[in-house]
């Protein structure tokens, strides 16, 4: 089996996992992608019966959908770098107040390749998770391809879900 078909089977079964855990424990979730293009809320929309605690996904990739979709501030991006950590929490607590959700998920990065204009490494993803009671962000880096980028980060963005609602 091959690494990325070996990915694809853990995004699938962390997808099972969380839906179990948010269905028993009656909690809802909404996801705002950048980087990771809509690969974590096709995940959870794979598992039957996601309805019943998954609210929306919305994959605001470019600048303008973080702004006018999502309403991150522009100066927030500006200050801070669309890829960053206050970004990433933004987008999480934005998805979750939008949707009224119990969790929100933020995913931004660089998933490459390169264009030499970042100020960060492609690879560099920022990962946040937003509840009634705290946003956390986290960075992680990926030595990849762009979709072993992409592959990655929902592996660890889905495991920081499960994290937010055991914790």
């Amino acid at each position: 089996m091959s690494d990325r078909a070996k990915l694809e089977l853990e995004i699938a079964r962390l997808a099972e996992e969380i839906a179990q855990l948010f269905v028993s424990r009656q909690l809802t979730l909404a996801v705002a992608e950048s980087c990771t293009g809509g690969l974590i809320a096709h995940s959870l929309t794979n598992v039957p019966g996601s309805s019943r605690f998954f609210l929306a996904g919305l994959c605001v990739y470019g600048v303008e959908a973080k702004v006018n979709v999502l309403g991150v501030p522009r100066e927030l991006i500006q200050r801070h770098s669309v890829v960053s950590p206050e970004v990433a929490k933004r987008m999480a607590e934005r998805v979750m107040q939008l949707c009224g959700s119990d969790v929100g998920l933020g995913t931004t990065g660089l998933a490459g390749p390169a264009t030499g204009t970042e100020k960060l490494e492609v690879g560099t993803v920022f990962i946040a998770t937003a509840t009634k009671t705290a946003t956390v962000a986290h960075r992680f880096h990926y030595h990849s391809d762009r979709v072993g980028t992409k592959l990655s980060a929902a592996i660890d963005a889905l495991c920081l879900i499960r994290y937010a609602v055991l914790k």
